[in-house]
């Protein structure tokens, strides 16, 4: 696009601080053409140790999604 790198990483290292502000709202984000990031709230279960077969308590906690457009996916399968 002929800016100087600088500039360039500038720019994307502020357009994902905005995302990361927007997700720790909790809001959710959607860009056109590539899909939307969302939070989901995740409780607390319990899980098991696949080697020790001991049963874990997994703490409740807040986790990112992604849904990708159809137009992502369209591109993706073409490629």
């Amino acid at each position: 696009m002929g800016l100087p790198r600088n500039e360039t990483q500038l720019i994307v290292e502020a357009v994902f601080d905005t995302l990361k502000e927007t997700l720790q709202k909790n809001e959710s984000i959607k860009v056109s053409g590539f899909g939307t990031f969302n939070i989901r709230n995740k409780n607390s279960r319990v899980g098991r140790n696949p080697k020790t077969k001991e049963e874990v308590e997994i703490t409740p906690r807040r986790v990112i999604t992604f849904k990708a457009s159809d137009q992502l996916k369209e591109a993706v399968e073409k490629a």
